[in-house]
């Protein structure tokens, strides 16, 4: 066992003692010890006051120490960026947010990130910067970092994001899509417990973050949980902007639902309008969210069979709609899933809400920062230097 496995037993902020850090792994004292002091002198545990003597010295208490180091998160959206610091608990320390459009161009928004993070590292002198998340709004190659053909951002497409920040910033750089971001957020800080779940963002476009068994699933190459590009019945030859008939997207997303409802004779222009007219009771607002819940119920039906979650969570602007979105979602889906599926399915709103963007950027950056192929790194470089 390495010493970047041996920190995996303390990076929760458990306290352990070296005889039962030995106990667990196996190692002889003497190798946990070793590692121990390695561990400290990176900064990143602690002693954790004194264990209770069963005669003689105390042992002492080890756990990891979340103020070591710091990360940046940044979520992007279209029409504004956030950037939160926080240590290695997830605890955040200070924010920056601007109005930037994404239509902007990587050079303008990734240059703001990159001030951001630097101003905001001055707000912990004492601890080093240890890596930056970002959330984009829109597909990510996982392995690069890099946006492909982005529908919503005019010369991202195949940008080098990670080399970008990293030159700035000096450290190393995570990248991935918006929703995938806004899962992780949502589990870190409101269903730690659950290793089973879908966040489906239901905005200007429809996607979702799939969580199966405690880890995020990206797919092959990134593009895992499109929902906005399934065909639906309802969409009939309807024109999406990815090209086809047909999608979800293009009968279930804010733009869609505002054009409906001006069709009938209601000023709406935005997903948001949509909203705001459902929040003050307007019935032929509450009528298209309804239905745009019975058609995005149809793709999450077919979902909930094949990935089987404990939870489906309804984030992104039109989560603001609320119950009248999640009814006509779960009338669907209870109806089309497999009865063992939804046996236990809850179906709900997301309870991070607007923050999720920025906590599952954190999550990312924490943990590759705390994950054993970094933390054995960083303890060869020390042991060598």
């Amino acid at each position: 066992m390495r010493t970047g496995d041996l920190f995996e037993l303390l990076k929760d902020g458990r306290p352990w003692t070296r005889a039962e850090l030995a106990d667990t792994t196996g190692l002889a004292r003497s190798t946990v010890a070793a590692r121990i002091d390695v561990l400290m002198r990176l900064g990143l545990v602690a002693p954790f006051g004194d264990a209770r003597s069963t005669g003689g010295r105390p042992p002492a208490l080890f756990a990891l120490n979340p103020a070591a180091k710091v990360v940046v998160g940044v979520d992007v959206g279209a029409t504004h960026v956030r950037a939160v610091l926080a240590d290695l608990s997830g605890t955040i320390l200070g924010e920056e947010a601007a109005d930037l459009q994404v239509s902007d161009g990587p050079d303008v928004v990734l240059g703001w990130i990159g001030d951001a993070a630097g101003r905001l590292t001055t707000l912990a002198p004492a601890a080093q910067l240890a890596a930056v998340g970002i959330g984009l709004p829109g597909p990510v190659e996982h392995s690069t970092g890099r946006p492909i053909s982005p529908p919503i951002m005019p010369g991202w497409d195949r940008f080098d994001v990670v080399e970008h920040v990293r030159r700035s910033t000096g450290v190393p750089v995570l990248v991935d899509n918006d929703v995938n971001i806004m899962a992780l957020g949502e589990r870190r800080a409101h269903l730690s417990d659950v290793d089973d779940l879908v966040l489906i963002k239901v905005a200007t476009g429809i996607g979702a973050g799939i969580v199966s068994g405690g880890q995020l699933q990206r797919g092959a190459q990134g593009t895992a949980g499109d929902l906005g590009h399934v065909r639906v019945a309802r969409a009939g030859d309807v024109t999406c902007r990815c090209g086809n008939t047909g999608c979800l997207e293009a009968l279930a997303a804010g733009p869609a639902l505002a054009e409906s409802l001006r069709k009938r004779g209601v000023p709406a222009r935005s997903g948001q309008d949509v909203v705001d007219l459902v929040r003050a009771g307007d019935a032929a607002a509450i009528a298209v969210v309804r239905d745009a819940g019975r058609d995005i119920g149809e793709v999450v039906a077919t979902m909930v069979n094949l990935v089987n979650p404990s939870v489906v969570v309804i984030g992104g602007q039109l989560a603001g709609a609320g119950e009248h979105l999640l009814a006509g979602i779960r009338e669907v889906v209870y109806l089309r899933s497999l009865p063992l599926a939804t046996a236990q399915l809850r179906i709900e709103s997301s309870r991070a809400g607007g923050e999720a963007g920025v906590l599952g950027a954190v999550a990312l950056a924490v943990d590759h920062v705390l994950s054993p192929a970094a933390v054995e790194a960083a303890s060869l470089a020390l042991l060598e230097s």
